[in-house]
């Protein structure tokens, strides 16, 4: 029948099938496996239930809207009030109207490309790439944004919620001689991070649903608390909502695009649909894609919920008079934060510090998946309690040293954010036109092939955007030298 090579990538097993003249006139038997294309299946392979992602396929709805509640509603929704500064209300309403709707979206593409045909699964963004794209190109284009928006979103979680800490035992301490605040920066990330490797120890992602459900409660808390708080204590005086006079053109347009970046920036969670999909149980009668796309459905109305009021309230709030390099937390603590009880910013700091621990979960668990495949593949056999202890005790180690060492990392978050958003906005499409392949120059192709190439262009124009801006304004590039992020900034005596 044929010569059959077996050729392994990371996370994806392909088989190439070299053809013989008796393929001709033997009829091919049914397979089980959808074919992606004609020389490329996906084959099954036991390690899928040693790998933590795909470990337990208990999941549900319920499940993965708390997954993805959790890492799609963050701090990175407080630069929403500052891109409507830049836009006015018309421009920056509707950005965020498109924005929301685009990411909906790609969604939906992801959660249909999850299992495209009976018996074929993949339950990681990597492998749906390589799949569609090939294995070179494949991982040419995802591996980057995936370990980016991976383990660079677990830096910027380290920094977030190791400066919360700090500024939560500020306040409870008050006291110059508390131990508290003898803590360096470097000293309260690796407190956070030791935190989040305990409970890091849950097995798998299905095991860490309540973490996520913490995490999906304290996001929708804090930020429903903060826009409250800035429409009840009223506006500071000299608000005015005409977007701030720039110095020259190009400065107007870089503005422009950056205040489109951050709205864009502000949906995550792309890079875990998939994984959060491996979870679930799926049956030719009841495909993962029913429950899946409930859970999106609900997640993505609650994230809405959210982020539209806290971008209008907070924009109502301060207007132009929001700090451009800080956000709505940083602007509700230097005009309320003296005349706010300590109660209300100590609740605040301390939901960040538990949101960012339950976050640090989904977006660590592809790297500890991948790291975990890596150990498999050479020892043919799954990874032992202490092993698996190791990995993650190693990534937050290494994500730790990197938050301390490249403190300034937030300052680069616009422009590797620009070369990480065709993952959520483009990439899905052409995924679609690759593994579907609808009819060409019909409806979906057209809407796909338009979408993914206005993606890419947005891309490119937010990297050139961001360039710009460090060109112009430069960035404070001071290695190990840990500072708050400009989103805590604390109120100022």
């Amino acid at each position: 029948m044929g010569e059959v090579m077996v050729e392994e990538y990371p996370f994806v097993h392909v088989v190439t099938t070299v053809p013989s003249p008796i393929q001709e006139v033997v009829p091919k038997p049914q397979e089980d496996w959808l074919p992606v294309s004609d020389s490329r299946k996906e084959v099954p392979s036991p390690q899928e239930g040693w790998l933590p992602i795909t470990e337990s396929r208990k999941g549900g709805a319920f499940t993965s809207a708390f997954h993805l509640l959790s890492s799609g509603i963050g701090i990175q929704a407080f630069w929403l009030p500052v891109a409507f500064s830049k836009l006015g209300w018309f421009w920056g309403i509707a950005c965020l109207l498109l924005a929301f709707a685009w990411q909906l979206y790609t969604k939906w593409l992801l959660v249909q490309l999850h299992e495209p045909g009976p018996g074929t699964r993949y339950s990681r963004y990597l492998q749906l790439s390589v799949v569609a794209f090939g294995p070179k190109q494949g991982k040419l284009l995802a591996l980057f944004p995936v370990m980016y928006l991976s383990g660079g979103t677990c830096v910027m979680l380290i920094n977030y919620g190791g400066g919360s800490m700090e500024l939560l035992f500020r306040t409870l301490c008050g006291d110059s001689s508390c131990i508290a605040n003898k803590l360096t920066g470097a000293e309260w990330f690796m407190v956070f991070t030791c935190l989040a490797i305990i409970v890091a120890q849950l097995p798998n992602l299905n095991s860490m649903a309540g973490v996520s459900l913490l995490g999906a409660a304290t996001a929708i808390s804090y930020c429903n608390f903060l826009w409250i708080l800035s429409i009840t204590k009223g506006r500071p005086a000299g608000v005015s909502y005409s977007p701030p006079e720039a110095e020259s053109r190009m400065a107007r347009i870089g503005e422009v695009l950056t205040a489109i970046g951050m709205i864009a920036l502000a949906f995550r969670g792309h890079n875990v649909v998939l994984e959060i999909q491996g979870t679930m149980p799926s049956n030719p009668k009841h495909p993962s894609q029913e429950p899946m796309w409930r859970g999106v459905i609900v997640s993505c109305s609650i994230t809405a919920a959210c982020l539209f009021p806290l971008a209008i309230a907070g924009y109502w709030a301060y207007g132009n008079r929001i700090p451009a390099n800080g956000g709505l937390l940083s602007a509700f603590s230097e005009f309320h934060g003296q005349n706010t009880k300590k109660l209300v910013m100590r609740m605040i700091y301390l939901l960040i510090v538990v949101n960012s621990l339950c976050s640090y979960q989904i977006y660590a668990m592809p790297v500890f998946d991948n790291l975990e495949f890596r150990y498999i593949s050479k020892k043919n056999k799954p990874c032992s309690r202490w092993v698996r202890a190791a990995i993650r005790v190693f990534f937050g180690g290494l994500t730790t040293f990197i938050a301390v060492a490249v403190s300034f990392l937030g300052s680069l978050g616009p422009l590797i954010g620009g070369i990480a958003l065709p993952l959520t906005l483009a990439y899905p499409c052409f995924m679609w036109i690759a593994i579907k392949k609808p009819r060409q120059y019909g409806a979906m192709w057209y809407l796909n092939l338009g979408l993914g190439c206005s993606g890419i262009i947005l891309s490119v124009l937010l990297v050139a955007a961001a360039v710009w801006k460090i060109v112009d304004k430069g960035i404070d590039a001071s290695f190990f030298n840990t500072h708050l992020s400009p989103l805590l900034k604390p109120p100022q005596s």
